[in-house]
């Protein structure tokens, strides 16, 4: 029984243990994120999304303050009185004073909506309602995950240029050494070696320019996060993963009805044909129940003023019907009209706008694509090329600067071979967005 306890005991302080460790593994901030990581943190974090989260709690108060009015709506009124001169009243011609000095009341009134216009509008309009900011939510989380995405490539295409550079240092170095080594045997002359020399400081001083560039688009990248600045943040990626993700169906058409805005516009439509509605009902009548318990003390005598009441209460019926507004229900219908209209020609703006956004995308894709291949090709190239003449200059064939050319030549398409994948992934993410594939 004893080493049951204990080994209770000890299991119990274990799963203590391991749950706070979770605990704090989830508080923690992450320091290295992949992309899709990077996006439910910012999905999470962001400010803008945190509001329009805020927006949606904001709303549904919102809708439950305008339905509350189909509650009975229960109140209390106290009210105390002294009187230092009575009020005079005219008896046949002759003026006389009634009244007590003292008076005290006391009132709980009860009033019931039977039919009322606005409350009516509140609880027909209460699922779009709510749908809508659920909808503006949606949207924000869109716009941040396409933002992030390309932050976050943009980001990458920094790191391999710092990565292509250290290469291109450590190559230079190799060469210069060679050169010092040729000159020193006296095969060549100094002028390789300080070629090299000259090509090494334009290598580092490169280097130091991408690392600038590196921070501040780190930096971009936390904000659209919501990540703390002074964290320390470096991303994960597979570049064999990402050039697989590259390709897309050209062949899709574009259809307005998959993005959020049309789905937005679109709760909007029926909300204004509500309004249209709440208008039009300008007309009819506000019928509501009333009741009321009243508490009456009077006496000249104020210690004794509430020794006897005088109770009343009542019950009624209240019925309020428009008869003339000077033209204000006409005018608000014909407003609510051309509201309505104007909503339908923003969903035909919009769709019109898909299909022109659809198109740029998907040509600027295509033209990526292409890019992005033939770059793919020179790269392979450019390395076959500095590998045959780095041996052809050690051999003596070559100049030394054919050596520096072919590093050039490399250099370069390293580089352009990252910026041309990463603008793909960026280019295919708008394609994707415009396509109304990005949903939440």
């Amino acid at each position: 029984m004893r080493n049951n306890l204990k080994g209770a005991i000890v299991l119990a302080v274990i799963c203590f243990l391991c749950f706070g460790a979770s605990a704090r593994s989830q508080d923690s901030l992450p320091h290295r994120v992949t992309l899709r990581e990077a996006v439910e943190y910012s999905i999470k974090r962001q400010p803008v999304i945190q509001q329009a989260l805020a927006d949606e709690q904001i709303t549904e108060a919102g809708i439950k303050s305008r339905l509350a009015d189909w509650y009975p709506q229960i109140n209390f009124n106290y009210n105390l009185q002294h009187n230092f001169v009575l009020p005079t009243t005219i008896v046949q011609g002759t003026p006389q004073r009634f009244g007590v000095d003292n008076t005290s009341a006391a009132q709980f009134t009860l009033s019931q909506v039977i039919f009322n216009r606005d409350a009516l509008l509140a609880n027909r309009t209460r699922k779009d309602v709510r749908l809508q900011s659920r909808q503006m939510t949606a949207s924000s989380k869109i716009e941040t995950e396409a933002a992030v995405s390309k932050a976050f490539y943009d980001v990458l295409a920094s790191v391999q240029q710092l990565k292509v550079s250290d290469e291109n240092i450590a190559r230079i170095e190799r060469s210069m050494k060679d050169a010092y080594n040729q000159y020193q045997a006296g095969v060549t002359d100094k002028t390789d070696y300080k070629r090299a020399n000259i090509a090494l400081n334009n290598a580092r001083a490169l280097k130091r320019t991408n690392e600038e560039f590196l921070k501040a688009k780190t930096a971009y990248l936390k904000s659209l996060m919501g990540y703390p600045g002074e964290g320390q943040l470096e991303i994960v990626y597979d570049s064999l993963q990402m050039e697989q993700e590259i390709l897309l169906d050209t062949l899709q058409q574009a259809d307005h009805t998959n993005r959020i805005e049309f789905k937005l516009l679109e709760t909007q439509q029926r909300l204004l044909e509500a309004n249209l509605k709440y208008m039009r009902w300008g007309y009819l009548p506000s019928i509501s129940l009333n009741g009321a318990y009243n508490f009456n003390y009077q006496q000249n005598n104020f210690s004794k003023l509430y020794n006897i009441n005088y109770p009343n209460s009542f019950a009624a019926i209240a019925l309020t019907v428009p008869l003339f507004q000077g033209g204000k229900r006409k005018a608000n219908i014909e407003s609510a009209q051309w509201q309505l209209q104007r909503n339908r020609l923003d969903i035909v703006n919009l769709q019109n706008a898909v299909s022109a956004e659809y198109t740029g995308a998907l040509a600027a894709y295509k033209s990526e694509l292409a890019n992005y291949e033939s770059i793919k090709e020179n790269l392979a190239l450019a390395t076959e090329v500095y590998a045959i003449i780095q041996l052809q200059y050690k051999s003596g064939i070559k100049t030394y600067l054919e050596v520096i050319n072919s590093e050039t030549d490399l250099r370069t398409a390293q580089i352009n071979y990252y910026n041309s994948l990463y603008n793909l992934l960026s280019s295919k993410i708008d394609v994707q967005k415009a396509l109304g594939q990005i949903n939440y």
